[in-house]
């Protein structure tokens, strides 16, 4: 069997369907053919730039890497091009949050230390303000913005016709992808990921003998995929490969511009989507609002994928009810692990338990062994087989989220979990978000759902905060449905409706209405916002006393 690269997988699909459209995004549409040749005339601009790999993946350890880094500051607009030219050039790829303040992002650039920034000529002022010193190349891609292009750089297109169209450079499987966490629970790390595994972990890929399988495949689909969530997420990003690496359309969300999920409905019933992939709440609750207020033709969509934050059960119900003959499939992964599991609903049949994919076990709390279906113990969630080699210049914590347990090596990201006697996955939350309150853990995903799910709530956060009494105190942020602002609960409400779902240890102490709950730019919660609101109110408390 034959371990493949994600370029030549890429060039397979586009020789057996050149003229099939590729890529959406905005009014720019792109065929697989044309791209083919425009990343492999990129590639070529790179490599004579001297971008590509320096090392032999055997003369290095699992947190370092041999290959030029290239930073991505960009919108969806043309992502997937950008990236697949850089892994053809043998160069790694590196999302980077373009939500980041200035000064995060020249955190992160220090830490990656990319030879490259392709950025969008919007975000020029950051990249003036936060690019390391080690940087060789600025290319900006247009996005009509109107922003100045840095003095030094060179236009994204101007780069691809200098580029050569020969030759084809030899990539190899050890070749890597970068991915950024997304710094919810601390600081975002590199994961570094082999070519080879990622592309059968979590693209969908297999060892293939020869291309003839890859280019069968490609014939024989063409559905359209819809990536609502940005591409500089792990979820679009693993979204958009597995449907382009199967030959599949990409629409991108024109993202010049926030979220809006009229025009995204509109995306659906325009372009004939048969999948949507979304980021939790943060897309779920406006889509449902959306769908309840206008006329939308959503007979092509079959399914709703989200992951990445949880999704609120209403919302999930909601959506189904709304569009009765669609599925919502729930995800389960991690930069560090991709897909681990699924949950797949269906109007009438709802589930809140995820199926394993393989490679997908939780090990138990010492990680010294795989739990078994019914085993009482709460556990780590963790993927074996093809996971990432580790983060990049982080020795530590690649030994610490990436060890051997039972002779094989690991992805343990860090969410608690159970194996129920079906085998599912029964997941907990974030060990760095679990609150010790009295002795007791309470994992604030749990607390977060009955929130979500009681009438009149839109939205919750839940944090810890220090407690003389209790060591930590359980606290809530509640953003109130403002289309029914007449039947909004009181606080006392609220917490009495959390005593019959909830241990008392688990009711929050301290409920506090907000008008909006912040999400980072790729929809997950901002517990670093939450936690820092409580603190203020309890400064501001002090102080006023």
């Amino acid at each position: 069997m034959s371990e493949w690269t994600i370029g030549k997988v890429f060039d397979a699909v586009a020789g057996a369907v050149p003229d099939r459209t590729m890529t959406v995004c905005g009014t720019r549409r792109r065929r697989f053919g044309e791209v083919a040749r425009r990343t492999r005339k990129f590639a070529n601009y790179l490599a004579d730039n001297g971008f590509g790999a320096h090392s032999a993946r055997g003369d290095l350890e699992r947190w370092e890497c041999g290959q030029d880094r290239i930073a991505l500051l960009m919108r969806n607009d043309q992502y997937l091009e950008v990236m697949i030219g850089c892994l053809k050039a043998r160069a790694v790829p590196v999302n980077i949050n373009p939500h980041y303040t200035a000064h995060e992002i020249a955190e992160l650039l220090a830490r990656i230390e990319p030879g490259a920034i392709v950025y969008h000529r919007c975000f020029g002022p950051v990249v003036a303000e936060a690019a390391p010193a080690g940087v060789r190349a600025l290319i900006a891609v247009e996005d009509d913005s109107g922003t100045p292009q840095l003095p030094g750089a060179v236009d994204f297109e101007t780069a691809v016709a200098e580029g050569a169209a020969d030759p084809v450079i030899d990539t190899s499987p050890d070749d890597l992808v970068m991915l950024c966490t997304g710094g919810t629970t601390g600081r975002p790390k590199g994961v570094l990921w082999r070519q080879g595994d990622m592309y059968v972990a979590s693209l969908n890929g297999a060892d293939h003998e020869s291309a003839d399988p890859v280019r069968e495949l490609a014939k024989m689909t063409g559905q359209v995929w819809f990536a609502a969530s940005p591409l500089w997420h792990a979820a679009g990003i693993w979204t958009s490969f597995a449907g382009l690496l199967a030959g599949q359309t990409i629409v991108a969300y024109d993202d010049r511009d926030r979220f809006d999920a009229d025009r995204a409905l509109a995306t659906v019933e325009r372009e004939r989507v048969s999948l949507m992939t979304i980021v939790g709440d943060a897309y779920a609750g406006p889509l449902v609002r959306a769908l309840r207020a206008g006329d939308y033709d959503m007979s092509t969509l079959m399914a709703i994928g989200t992951g990445g934050a949880a999704t609120n059960p209403v919302y999930r119900h909601e959506l189904l009810e709304l569009i009765p003959h669609a599925l919502i499939v729930e995800g389960y992964g991690s930069s560090e692990t991709g897909g681990m599991g699924f949950g797949r609903s269906a109007r009438g049949a709802e589930v809140d338990r995820f199926a394993l994919m393989p490679g997908g076990v939780a090990v138990s709390e010492d990680r010294s062994r795989i739990l078994r279906p019914g085993d009482q113990e709460i556990g780590w969630a963790a993927r074996t087989g093809r996971v990432p080699l580790g983060y990049l210049g982080d020795r530590d914590a690649t030994e610490s989220t990436f060890p051997v347990v039972d002779g094989v090596r690991m992805a343990i990201p860090g969410d608690r979990a159970g194996v129920d006697a079906d085998g599912t996955l029964r997941l907990l939350g974030r060990d760095a978000l679990v609150i010790n309150t009295g002795g007791e853990k309470v994992f604030v995903e749990e607390v977060e759902q009955v929130l979500r799910a009681l009438p009149g709530i839109a939205d919750a956060l839940v944090v810890g905060r220090a407690s003389a009494t209790w060591g930590q105190e359980v606290v809530a942020l509640v953003c109130p449905d403002s289309t029914g602002a007449d039947q909004v609960p009181t606080a006392a409400q609220l917490r009495q409706s959390c005593r019959t779902r909830l241990a008392g240890f688990k009711i929050p102490k301290s409920i506090e209405f907000v008008t909006e709950i912040r999400r980072l730019g790729n929809g997950k919660p901002d517990y670093r916002w939450a936690r820092g609101r409580v603190g203020a109110d309890i400064a501001e408390e002090m102080g006023a006393g």
